[in-house]
């Protein structure tokens, strides 16, 4: 059911909207940025029901597996950077730039709205540091390659237990009906250690399996803040996710949905038998 813009928000840089969705991008290698692959093409579709299905968005927030802080923190500059935070690919994957603008005024304002669970202090604001990684380029340029959307990116403090990263989510929460399209970027299971170049897309250890399976069922359920508990799964959590960064986005996006919202999956397959591809939207 979508609600009115929340009456105690007051931005000056967005526009109440229809409630916006929220996704989980499974977003895997960084060659799927670039390569003419099933999931690719996934993302180029997902990106056309923008303007027509839902809203074109006034700004994308991104939470990325790959931003890990000391506390919580926003892109703050006008032109954000496209940072190439890999090794070993080819040319033509560090030649690729995402030149989106940045939201100096909004992501103010925005840090002033949401606060860190655990100081109730507000966002900080990064101006130099940061940009947007492959976390979050690999899946937008895609979705968005005329690049015309701003973009910041809100990163994770690692330090933290998943409750407050869920917390942080329900707070994202009511920036959907002011524009904002939230997009949460990692794997549901994502273990490098044990990849198997050879596998086929259908193809998963059998703890890959129970966990991707178990998280599906708790979104499912109507309860997905119950994907907190992620941990209390034991063995197949620890072997989907020897560091959990991967899973971390998927407490973003769970935080920020309604319980009547139904999850859709796609791309629920897998990348080398340890990296579960599932994407889901809701809204």
């Amino acid at each position: 059911m979508s609600n009115p813009a929340s009456p105690e928000l007051a931005f000056t840089t967005l526009k109440p909207s229809p409630r916006m969705p929220v996704l989980f991008m499974g977003h895997g290698s960084p060659m799927n940025a670039i390569e003419d692959n099933a999931y690719h093409r996934s993302w180029q579709a997902l990106g056309a029901e923008f303007g027509h299905k839902w809203p074109k968005p006034q700004l994308i927030v991104c939470v990325s597996a790959h931003w890990l802080t000391d506390g919580w923190h926003l892109t703050a500059m006008a032109k954000p950077k496209t940072i190439h935070d890999f090794g070993g690919f080819p040319k033509a994957l560090f030649d690729q730039q995402y030149p989106a603008p940045g939201a100096p005024a909004a992501a103010r304002e925005i840090s002033q709205w949401i606060r860190q669970p655990n100081t109730g202090e507000p966002l900080g604001l990064d101006l130099d540091n940061w940009g947007l990684d492959h976390g979050a380029w690999s899946v937008l340029k895609p979705m968005f390659p005329r690049a015309d959307i701003p973009v910041i990116q809100l990163s994770m403090d690692y330090s933290r237990p998943a409750s407050e990263h869920l917390a942080v989510g329900q707070q994202l929460k009511a920036l959907r009906h002011w524009g904002v399209l939230i997009v949460c970027s990692g794997n549901v299971v994502h273990n490098l250690r044990s990849l198997q170049p050879d596998a086929a897309p259908h193809q998963a250890f059998e703890w890959a399996l129970a966990f991707d399976q178990a998280i599906t069922r708790q979104l499912e359920s109507g309860q997905p803040q119950e994907v907190q508990n992620f941990k209390n799964l034991g063995e197949v959590a620890q072997q989907s996710h020897p560091s959990v960064e991967h899973f971390l986005p998927m407490l973003y996006a769970a935080g920020a949905v309604d319980a009547d919202e139904k999850p859709v999956f796609f791309n629920t397959d897998y990348a080398m038998a340890s990296i579960a591809m599932r994407s889901v939207v809701w809204g």
